[in-house]
């Protein structure tokens, strides 16, 4: 059974992580290489304007299998050098496939997503939260460091001040607080929860691929450049996007509305 699940509905991939019985624990070479594959194939297929990504079951994503951990940790034969390319060769392909991904990309946070899957909701877009949703940044709770990209991540998503708060406590906030803190923009009851992902979704596949797939661009660049930089790439891009067929449809089409309530 592949770890991925994708459902193609219209211009909208739902994404599900299908592993309900280990709560969609991340670990194997097998599951980095299914979740690569399929981020490849939406990035392949211009026709998909926006991602659901969700878990099966009642859990988003559990964070790293602890028991694969604990086996590498006791292994004799594993020297500490092989741990880095264990997380080069390995989970680092997570954040290198999905954050990178040019799609929009919403997570519908059905569950606890702890540890490697909180960082993994925040290599998303947009998260939409269950009323049972949790979330924790819990490396520290057993004696490791977020070594999945949430330094990076969570801090751009919360602040800095409580993303230290989440990094060196561990503690777990439920779905309220994480809407408090803005780590997710919505909280629905968990029976609308997939409704609602999909709503926004078809909201936001509406648009033009194009200058959705640019967009997506520009906020992450922001997120690090200088102003003039983001400046150039906006001009370019927008060069771009005036000379699409889209563009020209819907600029006359914006601009017949206007001269017909004129009249």
């Amino acid at each position: 059974m592949s770890f991925i699940n994708i459902e193609i509905r219209d211009a909208v991939a739902v994404v599900t992580m299908n592993a309900p019985e280990a709560r969609n624990a991340l670990g194997s070479d097998a599951q980095y290489g299914a979740i690569e594959d399929v981020c490849r194939r939406i990035s392949g297929d211009r026709s998909i304007r926006a991602v659901i990504w969700t878990g099966a079951g009642r859990a988003f994503c559990a964070g790293g299998d602890i028991k694969l951990m604990r086996d590498r940790v006791f292994d004799p034969e594993i020297e500490p050098i092989e741990d880095r390319y264990h997380y080069k060769e390995g989970i680092h392909r997570i954040p290198l496939a999905l954050y990178n991904l040019e799609v929009p990309v919403i997570a519908a946070v059905n569950g606890p997503a702890i540890g490697a899957g909180l960082d993994l909701a925040c290599m998303c877009d947009i998260r939409i939260a269950g009323e049972r949703a949790k979330f924790a940044e819990s490396f520290v709770t057993l004696g490791i460091i977020p070594g999945d990209g949430g330094a990076f991540l969570l801090q751009r998503l919360v602040g800095p001040s409580k993303a230290a708060e989440m990094t060196f406590t561990g503690d777990v906030i439920d779905a309220a607080a994480a809407l408090q803190c803005g780590l997710v923009s919505q909280v629905v009851p968990d029976e609308e929860l997939m409704a609602r992902a999909l709503d926004l979704a078809q909201r936001i596949a509406k648009n033009p691929t194009h200058v959705l797939r640019m967009s997506k661009r520009l906020l992450r660049e922001a997120q690090h450049a200088r102003l003039e930089t983001v400046l150039e790439l906006s001009a370019s891009f927008q060069a771009l996007a005036h000379a699409t067929k889209d563009h020209r449809d819907r600029i006359d089409a914006a601009v017949g509305r206007l001269g017909t309530s004129k009249n």
